[in-house]
Formats: C-alpha cells, structure tokens, sequence
C-alpha cells in the first residue's frame, strides 16, 4: 500500500481480490482517526477510478468520511483478460469484494457502508442494495436504470449494428478469438455506445495523464444491456437512497431515474439542470458534492 497527504485526508493505493482477479483501488481517510463510514466507489460505463471519481472521494474525505473507489476487472489497473470487456455479472461480483474490503479498512466504520455509483455503475448501486441490507446509504447520480429506456433512446441503426458486432464478438469468443471492439463515444451520427450531443466531448474532458481510459470496449455487452434492469427491485432498498438527475442527460434518460427515486422507500431526488457528462467538473460538480455530502451528514453523520 503507497500513498501520499492532502489536506488532512490520507490517500492509500492498494488492491483486493474479486475471486481470481486484483482489483485496483484508492483509500482516502480523514486524519482525525476516528472510526467512519466509508463510501465505496466505482465508475460507469468503460471508466476507470481516474476518469473524475478522486475528486468526490476527496471532498467525501475532507467532510470526515471515508472512500473507497475502485476499477472493475479488465479496466485500468485492475487485472483480467480479456481488456476493456464489459460484463455485469462480473463487475456486481468485484463490487460485492470492494464492499468486503471496505468493512476491513483501518479507520471505517464496518456497520456504515455507503455505495456510490455513477451512470452504469449507478444501477449497480440500485441491484446490490435491493439485496444487501446492511447497506447503510446509496448515492446513484445520472444512473443507468432501465437497458430497455437506454435502447430505446438509442439511434435505431447504432442498435443494429451494434447487436451484429456482438455476436460476432461473443460468438468468436468461444472459439478463442481476440475481442471485436467497438467506440464507447463518437460524435452525432457515427456509430459508438454513445453518440449524444457532447458525449464525446464530455468523455474526452476526464481524461487526464494517469488514465489508462480506451475508447473502446469489447462489443458483447451490446448483447445484455438492454435486458438490465437494476431498478426492477427497488422497492426492496431499506436504507436511504439519493438520485441525483440530470435533466437534460440525454445519455441515461431522466425519467426513469426520477420513478427509482419515487418508488424506493426511502428515495430522495436531486435535480440538475444540466447534461450527462457535466457532473464531474465545475459548477455541476460543485452542486452534486455539496448535496451528496449534506445526504451523508444527515443520516449517518461522521462520528
């Protein structure tokens, strides 16, 4: 485990195994010394930990919580082969090891655990909580909640073709071939997982000098995400749940996320008018931090 000091949090790089693989992860802990819940992170949809997620785990750190993020497998530091392969079985799985990590962490609160999930990752958060009662608080912002509402808003040829490429892929899988890839982000028009207005532009903007982001993933998940539906269970969600929505997302589509706030028992929403990508830098982020942080202090406080 290395790490480094800011500003009276303590950031610690370490790994933990998801069955066979080593996940990367980042430890930030207030320097206070005092037990505290800990915010567990992952990112959405081919992002890894250095793509924007830092700069909330700071501010999380320096309001006297701890955080935990983390890249999937096959994703930036993390282990397994093939890369940049997309599957939510196997990311649900290192999300559940991320949390058993966390409940092992110097300095947390092992009965205060918070799941933190943005865009893909944020119906992640929704599935694992609706089953996993111990949960104390989930964060879901621009959550992906609905692969049938996502299609849907999808150009329809992109669709097509994006299904051709992943048979091809998941069929040349099973006799040993390399990935057929396809772009995460493009411009309006050309054919990528995501093409809205600013997609592209927004991606590229996270992207800083430590990331190991690649504008492509392996195209067989063209072949499951319009059967996920992490929302389907949300009623089952005891613990407080905040949905943070950007209603101009054109992305993951506002209107589901906004039902997943209604229907969870104890769900409450946050709006934003603003696009998909917009949330992690500048005035938007300024805004989500600050109200992500007021949810936690409210209901689980920092001592």
């Amino acid at each position: 485990m290395s790490g480094r000091t800011i500003a009276q949090v303590q950031i610690r790089e370490l790994t933990f195994l998801s069955r066979s693989e080593t996940c990367a992860a980042t430890f930030y802990r207030p320097e206070s010394g005092v037990p505290a819940p800990c915010v567990v992170m992952a990112h959405g949809f081919s992002s890894t930990q250095a793509e924007g997620l830092q700069d909330y785990a700071e501010r999380f750190a320096a309001a006297g919580f701890c955080a935990l993020t983390f890249d999937y497998r096959h994703f930036g530091r993390s282990s397994g082969s093939p890369r940049q392969l997309i599957s939510i079985r196997r990311q649900l799985k290192d999300y559940r090891a991320a949390i058993a990590c966390a409940r092992n962490l110097p300095g947390v609160d092992a009965t205060r655990i918070v799941l933190w999930g943005s865009s893909f990752s944020g119906g992640h958060v929704l599935k694992l909580a609706a089953k996993d009662h111990k949960i104390a608080a989930v964060i879901a912002q621009t959550p992906f909640t609905d692969g049938r509402s996502a299609i849907k808003a999808a150009e329809r040829k992109n669709v097509v073709k994006g299904v051709a490429y992943g048979v091809a892929d998941a069929g040349g899988s099973l006799i040993g071939r390399d990935p057929v890839y396809v772009p995460v982000v493009g411009p309006p028009g050309s054919f990528a997982a995501m093409t809205e207005e600013g997609a592209e532009k927004g991606q590229q903007e996270l992207v800083s000098e430590q990331s190991t982001w690649r504008n492509e993933v392996a195209a067989r998940i063209g072949l499951s995400v319009g059967a996920y539906r992490p929302a389907a269970k949300v009623g089952r969600i005891r613990c407080p749940l905040l949905v943070c929505v950007a209603t101009a997302d054109a992305t993951t589509p506002p209107g589901p996320a906004e039902r997943v706030a209604r229907r969870a028992p104890r769900g409450e929403l946050r709006e934003y008018a603003c696009g998909h990508f917009d949330i992690y830098q500048g005035e938007w982020f300024e805004r989500m931090v600050s109200d992500e942080v007021a949810f936690l202090q409210r209901h689980l406080g920092t001592t």
